[in-house]
């Protein structure tokens, strides 16, 4: 028996990892998904076509019984059965002819709980099938000790713990226990003869692979190890499953050199190696592995030439090398492989020509050698007429484009950018007859050459993806493009284009992403733009378009750097003029482009006002209006924008008040630089002349409502904890307002009796120190602005210096509240049992009026994001070790609330501002629990989702039920802020994707950690470190919340990281 491939859904898979072609097999990666096991099935339909009347055995029946009472939410559905003896008749059971229970297959069903010891009284178990539902907990020992247990899976469960070693279950065949969170050695077996396939992938096992796995059956032809924690040098023995056919290892960091016996498996199909890091040479022993079908080692550190043996490898349809350091011209046996489909070269340093004979390899549909250094022409790939794709990206080839290849008529991607290919007019005659193209990128090419034709262009008519970007041509932008009408993205940025922008190109009715930046194009920006159909919806812009996957390399920054997208539908939606002589206003219609993400309109000569209806703009990330001639003021409406977050304003002759509510609260001065009539003293700009408060209160109240509103929204996007300068402005509204805030409460009459007297709720008072409302109006000089020290999540921060110099924190609550007063307080005093070292205790509650202030312990160093993201010299002196020790304590912390603390608490809001840091940088959580105090509908989240942008875990797009495995998540990206310093969201991408995480990916696969190390607390010595810190990372974001750890596994993990420098002082 042999499971099969794993099942890969292409539209759960991010930007950042590799996705291949449709006709691939699909890579594993961590984020894969499971499938359902074929060896299964036949139970499945057995069960549903037959059903039985054999009366239980009663020791089976109260087993079952038993397993049906553990779980979490009730019984299995259908074992409701008052009739007793009917249970061979249920559900997923099957028995013999006596009775008993030989097979129990309930995967599937969303069962929930741990497993009962009850299943091992069913002795005559022959298959156990509990795969795809939630089972937690340990396995008990007994039930892997069931002697006549066949088959087993309890694959995609949330099961962890540890496995017995050397099982003795004799007449085991398939066992798979995958995607779950085991930890420890992986088991082995003792007797197991007839064991044919091993699934231990997506675990946390870790230590060396054992391979007396293959000493204790020879029958095995499938082993999988993938996505776990293996070390230590590739381990010899596998030579001893002589009839092996699959051999997975990837992903996991095994290194040292591939052993001898490896190569003495004449039946292995597949190997499987990639992401690991392998090295030495590609044996030449390779040869002997005549019935391999599939060959990856990509992602390693195999270094030397590719040997000569693939004349040997006569079933090889796939082989894939990229991300190596391989050197030299590709060996003349793979130039003429029969049965290659698939060759992936990409990222290596291989050199020569390429020469491939294509007479001979009329299999070979996906050829991708590009970031290489080849040279030459490319003329030997014209008879390759199945390829469909095709990336020779990032070499040195030259000449003109074949005529041969207007004879590839199933080429569907095509890639040559940054290599010297000649005549633009000759290449794009040539290829327009390629009928079934789809994606052509031609970027840095043409150099010596000076304009794009005008005229005899008419094929490309299924074109979606066009690029021919910085290549320095010349001209207008030519009339045939409007004849893409399947056109999707659409760059010519950094050539030297003029004339106007033509209105055709808003009529594209695809077309969702247009860079045009860096030409010299002039006159207005023509009023179809403001109507884009597939900018004002998304269902355009989301349809999948036919590429084979290869990494898009897209020309769209000031700096002419290149970005890359792994694919289309991970553009974002974007109208990128800038750099250009545009003039005339901002059109008025751009409001209705719901869909549209990046506005850059910045270097021109664009006047007038900014509209009021760019904040209708709902998806907006990025809006770049600096350099330009626009007056006016800063509609107060773009604080509506609540995805917003890149914003630059400046040098222009804008006048007047900046926002101060929302985004705007985490935007920078130097968004606003170059317009000395702004005004505004929460960035140090000169004071804005107060306008009088309005007479109606009630209109008051709501002005400031919105303004609450606001802060609320904008902290979501990721405002820092620690922002005393950014609520000053906010704060001298908010104190205007008649019922809201605690010094209008005070001069009323009630307050004045009752306020100053009443005691606050103390929870962990040892002092027996009594506080009351009035020394917390002393001691905040009446919530005076000048006492704030941030905006958190739910509220602004105050400093309170009590009378005896003792300082703490109070939270003021924004937002509306769920509960009666009662309620409330007892919420709020289940939280204060939450006593950790490494949590910012919560200390008292109390009421003034209609406000609600929390009181906590006070942190001197203020918060992580902004040591990180706001203190000029803060990344500096948050040198490795005191990092370190941050991710220690704030795992610590986390993993007391989710596994000590009783009742459990959800933090749901884990982020950088939430981890404050003490005198001695010590770190402590903070807002855990507090969104159970506010209604839904009105939390400091700016969307439906639970938490902060940013920081959301994938999953909650479907949900927004909060989870443990989403605050790991969360975590996850906290650890990639401390060993990148950069910020996890980025403008250029789609809502919800995670730039940090796609980038710390690409780099991690590319064998580049070191390249995203913050530069300024890297410490070579500290290295190692700081890689295993990227692993643990890595594995916090992972897609799937059942491949992220579990809390007690991050600290274990955190802990066994020393540290081995002095602090600094």
């Amino acid at each position: 028996m042999q499971f099969p491939p794993p099942i890969v859904n292409r539209s759960s898979i991010p930007a950042n990892w590799t996705v291949t072609s449709p006709t691939q097999p699909p890579p594993v990666t961590r984020r894969s998904k499971p499938a359902i096991h074929r060896s299964f099935a036949p139970l499945t339909r057995v069960d549903s076509l037959k059903k039985t009347t054999i009366s239980c055995d009663p020791g089976d029946l109260k087993a079952l019984e038993g397993f049906s009472e553990a779980l979490d939410g009730g019984s299995v559905a259908g074992w409701e059965h008052p009739n007793a003896t009917s249970c061979c008749a249920w559900p997923g059971v099957r028995c013999d002819g006596s009775g008993r229970v030989v097979r129990l297959d309930l995967h599937g069903r969303r069962l929930r709980g741990e497993l009962p010891l009850s299943l091992a009284q069913l002795d005559q178990l022959q298959w156990l099938n509990l795969s795809d539902n939630n089972f937690h907990g340990a396995v008990p020992a007994p039930v892997l000790q069931l002697q006549r247990l066949q088959r087993l899976d309890l694959s995609d469960n949330e099961l962890a713990g540890t496995l017995l070693d050397n099982m003795s279950l004799p007449l085991i065949e398939l066992f798979n226990i995958s995607y779950n969170n085991f930890s420890g050695s992986h088991p082995t077996f003792r007797g197991s003869e007839r064991l044919t396939a091993f699934d231990a992938g997506y675990n946390s096992f870790s230590g060396q692979i054992n391979t007396s796995i293959c000493g204790s059956s020879g029958e095995i032809s499938v082993l999988r190890f993938t996505s776990n924690l293996f070390t230590g040098d590739f381990p010899a023995g596998f030579g001893n499953c002589t009839k092996l056919e699959e051999l997975h290892v990837e992903l996991n960091s095994i290194s040292g050199r591939l052993p001898d016996d490896l190569f003495r498996l004449p039946s292995l199909k597949v190997l499987s190696l990639q992401e690991n890091q392998l090295t030495w040479g590609m044996s030449p022993r390779f040869s002997n592995l005549s019935s391999l079908e599939r060959l990856d080692i990509s992602f390693n550190s195999f270094f030397g030439h590719l040997p000569n043996v693939f004349g040997s490898l006569r079933k090889l349809e796939f082989f894939s090398a990229q991300s190596n350091l391989f050197g030299g011209p590709l060996p003349p046996s793979l130039c003429r492989s029969p049965s290659l489909k698939m060759l992936y070269l990409r990222n290596n340093s291989l050199n020569g020509e390429v020469n491939l004979n294509c007479s001979a390899m009329t299999q070979l549909s996906s050829l991708d050698l590009g970031t290489n250094k080849f040279i030459g022409t490319i003329d030997s790939l014209s008879d390759c007429r199945n390829l469909r794709s095709l990336n020779l990206a990032t070499n040195n080839l030259s000449g003109d484009i074949p005529d041969g290849f207007r004879k590839l008529q199933s080429l569907t991607y095509l890639s040559l950018s940054n290599n010297s290919f000649t005549d633009v007019p000759s290449a794009l005659s040539v290829l327009q007859n390629c009928s079934s193209l789809t994606s052509l990128v031609l970027t840095k090419n043409f150099r010596d050459e000076k304009a794009l034709p005008m005229t005899g262009i008419h094929g490309f008519h299924n074109i979606q993806v066009f690029v021919i970007a910085n290549s320095h041509l010349s001209g207008s932008v030519p009339p045939w493009l409007a004849n893409f009408t399947q056109l999707k993205v659409l760059d010519l940025s950094w050539n030297q284009l003029v004339g106007n922008i033509p209105p055709w190109i808003g009529d594209l009715e695809f077309l969702f992403y247009l860079d045009l930046s860096n030409n010299s194009l002039s006159g207005g920006i023509p009023e179809s733009l403001s109507s884009m159909k597939a900018l004002v919806t998304r269902k355009v812009s989301q349809e999948s378009t036919e590429t084979d996957y290869f990494p898009f390399f897209i020309k769209r920054n000031k700096t002419g750097k290149g970005l890359q997208y792994n694919q289309v539908s991970s553009f974002p939606p974007s109208l990128v003029l800038s750099h250009n002589r545009l003039t005339g206003p901002i059109l008025s219609g751009f409001g209705i482009l719901k869909n549209l993400h990046v506005l850059d309109l910045s270097n021109n000569n664009i006047s007038g006002i900014i509209p009021d209806d760019l904040s209708e703009m709902s998806s907006l990330e990025s809006l770049d209006l600096s350099h330009n001639n626009l007056t006016g003021g800063i509609p107060s409406s773009l604080t509506k924008l609540n995805f917003l977050s890149s914003f630059s304003v400046a040098y222009n002759n804008l006048n007047g008040t900046i926002p101060s509510a929302g985004q705007f609260l985490t935007f920078s001065s130097s968004a606003y630089e170059g317009n000395p009539k702004l005004c505004g003293i929460r960035l140090g700009l000169p004071r804005c002349h107060p306008t009088p408060a309005p007479a109606i209160a009630a209109t008051n109240k709501r002005k400031n409502k919105g303004i609450i509103f606001g802060i609320a929204m904008g902290v979501a996007v990721g405002a820092a904890f620690v922002l005393s300068i950014a609520a000053v402005f906010v704060l001298k509204s908010n104190f205007r307002r008649q019922d809201h805030t605690v010094k209008a409460v005070a001069d009323t009459d009630r307050a004045l009796e009752l306020a100053p007297a009443s005691l606050v709720l103390l929870f962990q008072n040892k002092a027996d120190k009594a506080l009351t409302i009035a020394d917390i109006l002393k001691s905040t000089n009446n919530f005076d602005q000048a006492n704030i020290i941030g905006c958190g999540g739910f509220g602004i921060v105050y400093k309170a210096t009590l009378q005896d110099g003792a300082a703490i924190a109070i939270k003021r609550l924004s937002g509306d509240f769920g509960q009666m007063e009662r309620e409330f307080k007892a919420e709020v005093e289940t939280l204060s049992k939450a006593q950790h070292p490494n949590l910012v205790l919560l200390q008292g509650y109390c009421r003034i009026g209609s406000d609600r202030l929390l009181i906590y312990s006070f942190m001197e160093n203020g918060s992580l994001d902004h040591w990180l993201h706001e203190s000029p010299d803060g990344p500096s002196r948050l040198i490795w070790p005191r990092r370190l020790q941050i991710a220690k304590g704030a795992a610590r912390g986390l993993a007391y609330l989710h596994l000590s603390c009783q009742p459990h608490i959800l933090h749901r809001d884990i982020k950088s501002s939430n981890i404050l840091l003490d005198e001695n940088f010590e770190a402590h959580l903070a807002d855990f629990g507090l969104a159970r105090l506010i209604c839904p509908y009105a939390t400091h989240v700016t969307t439906d989702l639970v938490g902060t942008l940013g920081y959301i875990p994938p999953e909650y797009g479907q949900s927004s039920v909060a989870t443990f495995k989403g605050d790991v998540y969360s975590f996850g990206i906290v650890l990639l802020e401390l060993l990148t310093g950069k910020r996890p969201i980025d403008m250029c991408k789609p809502k919800g994707a995670r730039e940090l995480v796609s980038w710390v990916t690409l780099m991690k696969k590319e064998n580049r950690e070191a390249d995203v190390l913050d530069r300024a607390m890297y410490d070579k010595k500290f290295e190692t470190q700081m890689r295993q810190v990227i692993d643990i990372a890595c594995l916090c974001v992972s897609d799937s919340p059942k491949l992220r750890p579990l809390t007690h596994q991050l600290v274990m993990w955190l802990d066994n990281i020393g540290v081995t420098s002095d602090e600094p002082k």
